[in-house]
């Protein structure tokens, strides 16, 4: 079975779109709220819930983070980028996971997959922090094998395959090279010892074919699970995304 983490992070986009500043500190008449969301998300079967606490705080907030802390009843996962700030949040918050993202002012949504070779010193710092506090670190990279190689050997447990080239060509002809770099990286790292999970751009469409990833243990999974619930409530959705994961 394919776990699944749904991304919450765009309900509180909608919410900031009329509320931002508002400090909810408990479920009130701001709407919606992403922790009431996340709530019946894990009710109709998710397997974790994953919250990204930006550096411009776009969408979540740190108030998002703590309530659900309190209410969670699977798993949260913390994205978060790797800045001395965020790993002390992280300490204090205590997620069960955290997965280590790059973070851009311009971007809509986090493109790309964080530079470990780059980012050598940085990453290492974070990954002996978390480890140090039994916080189960991801990161979230592209499937190079330089980047696979450096995760497992700075001690990572866990990688989470970045899977927004792959997603963004799919009517395209580069769509079938996209899916091998995943497929090759997948069993580089599992070779390599690390847990193998895969987010972005995963859709209900395109699922069919990212669940066939060798060795994938999670799919992290936010947009489009949102958007169908606009339509048809979260517990569909979520339940739907859940049948075509593991048919």
């Amino acid at each position: 079975m394919i776990l699944l983490g749904v991304n919450i992070d765009h309900c509180a986009t909608v919410r900031q779109a009329r509320y931002r500043g508002y400090n909810q500190t408990a479920p009130g008449p701001v709407e919606p709220d992403p922790v009431a969301l996340a709530v019946r998300a894990e009710r109709a079967g998710a397997d974790g819930i994953t919250i990204h606490l930006r550096e411009d705080r776009r969408h979540i907030q740190d108030h998002d983070v703590w309530r659900l802390k309190e209410v969670s009843t699977t798993r949260i996962n913390l994205e978060m980028a790797c800045t001395p700030w965020m790993i002390d949040f992280a300490l204090k918050v205590k997620p069960h996971s955290v997965c280590i993202v790059p973070e851009s002012r311009e971007e809509i949504s986090t493109e790309g997959g964080l530079d470990v070779v780059a980012r050598r010193a940085q990453v290492k710092a974070c990954v002996d922090a978390m480890n140090a506090a039994e916080i189960i670190t991801s990161l979230f990279i592209d499937a190079e094998p330089a980047q696979i190689d450096l995760s497992a050997e700075l001690g990572s447990p866990w990688i989470e395959l970045h899977t927004g080239a792959w997603a963004n060509a799919w009517h395209t002809p580069g769509r079938a090279e996209a899916f091998s770099r995943l497929h090759d990286g997948a069993l580089r790292a599992h070779a390599a010892g690390l847990v193998v999970n895969a987010g972005h751009g995963i859709n209900y469409d395109n699922v069919a074919q990212i669940r066939t990833l060798p060795h994938v243990h999670e799919l992290n999974i936010g947009h489009t699970i949102i958007s169908r619930a606009l339509s048809t409530g979260i517990e569909e959705a979520v339940g739907e995304m859940k049948k075509r994961m593991n048919p």
